[in-house]
């Protein structure tokens, strides 16, 4: 609440003539012929004339210890001897809509138009590992670092140290670092165009992860979106990731939007997806015993990308990994286990070269296809016949 310089009850009543101002008091006194206010201070007797009335006091005089500080609106003009400047008339001069941050000095007293705006205050001492987030209301040359800050300019006052405040610059709200521990990283964004403290440039919105084990403090222009968590890999898990934008991963490899991948315990022990990274799932091991075998669908092929209406059939002893977009056509199957006296009759359901035959090569045809390769034999036979 401020403390401002209103009419106080005058010490005795209207007709008590003399006043005892004790020191490091002081009183407004006024003259009732010229209207005008001066400042009476003790330790003294001041003796009131008809013409005189006592507006304010006696009131104590405003002490500012040391640490601390106080803000006065309307302060006095004061020449270079720091002493009040009074216009031809008498009344002191005041620097009307303006404040003044009054440090540790001697007692003074408030004139006539002076308000106490804010009350003796402690000043902020800043810890380690903290900061004070700065904007300025007015233009204005800083003397601590030699730049010129314009209105709207937001800067930090990191610590430790104490912070002294200026009328053209508010305090907005204090920054306190974040830890990032180990498999840890934070994510930020810029709220505008901003070089970051590794001095890469970044546009508004951009949003980056920092993974450097400590304690981190977010620039002027940076804020902290989430803590992301790594995910911790084994040989029997790998991640499904899908990119949310055209980026290049840990491995410089350029990954499209929409485009999903694995990562493997081969890849790295722990994984920090990046911020244009999701991940879709976590991805358990397929493994086959040497009496299983299974039929992938839409097989991943070496360059990565899947062979669709295609299949793989994989035999056991084997673990691996379904990548995204396949999927087993039955599952894990088992093997057929045949006596000396027990058989199989097998049909292809389409062409395809069975390396399994024993001795020789053979081509396997699906029915139909065998079908027509005979109707057609049949029509060359028929045909030489009748020549």
């Amino acid at each position: 609440m401020d403390r401002r310089s209103r009419p106080a009850a005058p010490s005795g009543d209207e007709s008590q003539n003399i006043y005892r101002i004790p020191p490091y008091f002081y009183i407004h006194v006024l003259d009732q012929n010229t209207n005008m206010t001066r400042v009476e201070i003790g330790p003294k007797t001041f003796i009131r004339q008809d013409n005189e009335k006592v507006i304010v006091g006696p009131e104590k005089m405003i002490t500012v210890p040391p640490r601390h500080y106080c803000i006065v609106e309307n302060p006095v003009v004061r020449d270079d001897d720091s002493r009040p400047v009074f216009d031809e008339l008498g009344q002191v001069k005041l620097r009307h809509a303006d404040q003044e941050i009054r440090l540790a000095q001697d007692p003074f007293p408030l004139y006539p138009g002076e308000l106490l705006k804010q009350v003796v205050t402690g000043l902020k001492v800043v810890t380690a590992n903290t900061a004070l987030r700065l904007r300025a209301i007015l233009d204005f040359d800083d003397d601590d670092d030699g730049e010129k800050h314009v209105a709207g300019d937001e800067w930090l006052f990191e610590g430790p140290g104490t912070y002294i405040p200026r009328k053209e610059v508010v305090v907005e709200e204090t920054i306190r670092a974040t830890v990032i521990k180990a498999n840890q990283a934070i994510k930020l964004r810029a709220r505008k165009e901003t070089q970051d403290r590794s001095g890469n440039d970044r546009v508004t919105g951009e949003e980056w992860l920092v993974k450097q084990i400590g304690a981190y403090l977010p620039g002027a222009y940076e804020e902290v979106v989430d803590i992301v968590d790594a995910y911790v890999l084994t040989e029997k898990v790998a991640l499904h990731m899908r990119a949310t934008k055209t980026f290049k991963d840990i491995k410089d490899v350029v990954r499209k939007t929409g485009e999903e991948w694995l990562i493997c315990f081969e890849d790295t022990e722990a994984h920090i997806p990046d911020v244009y990274e999701e991940v879709v799932g976590v991805v358990k091991i397929t493994t086959l015993t040497n009496r299983q075998y299974c039929v992938i669908l839409d097989p991943v092929g070496s360059d990565g990308k899947p062979q669709l209406g295609q299949k793989r059939l994989v035999r056991g002893e084997k673990s691996f990994f379904l990548q995204p977009g396949e999927k087993l056509e039955s599952g894990i199957q088992n093997v057929y286990v045949l006596g000396e006296d027990e058989g199989l009759i097998l049909r292809a359901t389409q062409a395809f070269a069975d390396d399994d035959a024993k001795k020789v090569f053979v081509v396997r045809l699906s029915v139909d296809a065998a079908v027509a390769m005979i109707c057609c034999f049949s029509r060359n036979v028929s045909l030489v016949t009748a020549g």
